[in-house]
């Protein structure tokens, strides 16, 4: 009876663990999204490991801390003007201090003076460090990024993103 307790224990104890690293995770991508839309993006950097990466196709690329001072610094702001990015359908697995996920972007942007819509899908992995959930690697996947006035209807535009 007390070893079926003990185990029982033990089992909830994982749990409430895996949902508090989920709920951790979770409250990182928030962060990053609260950067970005507050235009905070000297912020950013410190949500990633110290050889942290980030792949956003077309956007550019950086890997490790100096890298990425410099992409949310100086790129991000030269090639938008304008930001505000809606996260759905935020998927997590975590497997002790590592795991993964994928979240799917909706924003709203100007580039150069023209309004743009953009779906996107983000693909993570996160590493716990000292007690901190951080990036490992985040990697953007575009589906569309159209001007407003364009739509996104036009159907090479829809196979973009299969």
């Amino acid at each position: 009876m007390a070893q079926d307790i003990e185990a029982r224990i033990e089992a909830l104890e994982a749990k409430v663990q895996e949902l508090s690293d989920q709920e951790a995770i979770r409250t990182l991508r928030s962060r990053y999204h609260e950067c970005i839309n507050e235009g905070k993006y000297a912020d950013i950097p410190v949500l990633f490991s110290e050889e942290g990466e980030l792949d956003f196709g077309y956007l550019g690329k950086a890997k490790g801390r100096t890298e990425l001072v410099t992409f949310f610094t100086q790129g991000v702001s030269r090639v938008l003007s304008f930001v505000k990015q809606f996260i759905h359908n935020h998927a997590i697995e975590v497997q002790g201090d590592r795991g993964t996920g994928l979240s799917y972007l909706e924003a709203k942007s100007v580039s150069k003076g023209e309004s743009y819509l953009v779906a996107a899908r983000y693909d993570d992995e996160y590493v716990k460090q000292n007690g901190q959930w951080k990036f490992k690697s985040m990697r953007l996947t575009p589906y569309f990024a159209v001007p407003l006035r364009e739509g996104w209807a036009q159907e090479d535009r829809l196979k973009m993103g299969r």
